[in-house]
């Protein structure tokens, strides 16, 4: 009886970790016959959808390519689990094709005032939690900033684990009216589930020069409790010349059904170069 209980055991684990590696991140599900951008410098290009695969070719981070068919191949590394994707791409005068990893491709790119921005994610390491305390798996996402195919600065940020990243957006943003800042990038992740946090990264670009400001996060779980971060920048409604003002708000209902509200704020002072806490 003992073994058998063992062999269930077993079967048990296996069949929860196969059904563990059965779904993709959705920030890496990209359309047939559109357009994309190699995020990873030096993504290989294989032969078929597999990692020991026959590798045809190793593209660079800005490659434009095409994405012509999704594979149901999936891999996972670290916490980032993606499809393959059949590809073809601009090979001197020819058009080349071959199979990539979907997590070696840009989340969101955009091209303003002659540079491009990608968003990706680069890989998973071990993060302390800020909630728990624990030791937890944690992707790490940067923002990429080129000229031409020059790379001229990048940052990095933590987008949580695996299950953050159902979704995504990478959006170019006004300046916002703070001083030297020419332009502001956003980039967001999100579970679909309740319960489950998304990020939002704002960056400022200034003098060919990436900055991270403090990361926002935003969770809830139905109508029991959230936890609300967003800024207000100068240029937003009860915004102030040069400031940039952090807002948190929480609600959590009681044994007896009773909401309990919780706000902070505090205040960044931008003087043209960088930031500091009022």
């Amino acid at each position: 009886m003992k073994a058998l209980f063992t062999v269930l055991f077993l079967f048990t684990i296996q069949f929860f970790s196969a059904q563990e590696e059965a779904y993709a991140n959705g920030v890496f599900g990209y359309e047939e016959n559109k357009a994309q951008k190699i995020f990873t410098n030096w993504t290989r290009v294989r032969q078929e959808p597999k990692v020991d695969a026959q590798i045809l070719d190793s593209l660079q981070t800005n490659q434009q390519i095409l994405i012509l068919q999704k594979d149901e191949a999936i891999l996972k590394l670290g916490e980032r689990r993606s499809n393959w994707y059949k590809i073809s791409y601009q090979k001197g005068e020819q058009i080349a094709e071959g199979y990539i990893w979907g997590g070696n491709l840009c989340v969101g790119y955009r091209n303003k005032n002659g540079y491009d921005f990608l968003f990706g994610l680069s890989k998973t390491e071990n993060k302390k939690d800020k909630r728990s305390g624990e030791n937890l798996k944690q992707n790490i996402a940067s923002i990429k900033a080129l000229e031409g195919s020059t790379l001229i600065d990048e940052v990095f940020f933590n987008t949580g684990q695996g299950e953050e990243l159902s979704y995504g957006t990478f959006t170019v943003e006004s300046n916002h009216k703070l001083q030297n800042v020419e332009l502001t990038l956003k980039a967001m992740v999100s579970g679909e589930a309740c319960g489950i946090a998304s990020y939002d990264q704002y960056v400022l670009f200034k003098d060919k020069k990436l900055m991270v400001l403090p990361q926002l996060m935003n969770v809830g779980d139905a109508d029991v409790y959230y936890h609300s971060e967003s800024f207000i920048f100068p240029n937003d409604k009860g915004g102030s010349p040069n400031t940039i003002i952090f807002k948190m708000e929480e609600m959590e209902k009681d044994d007896h059904d009773k909401k309990k509200k919780k706000h902070s704020s505090k205040t960044y002072l931008w003087d043209g170069n960088a930031y500091k806490l009022k």
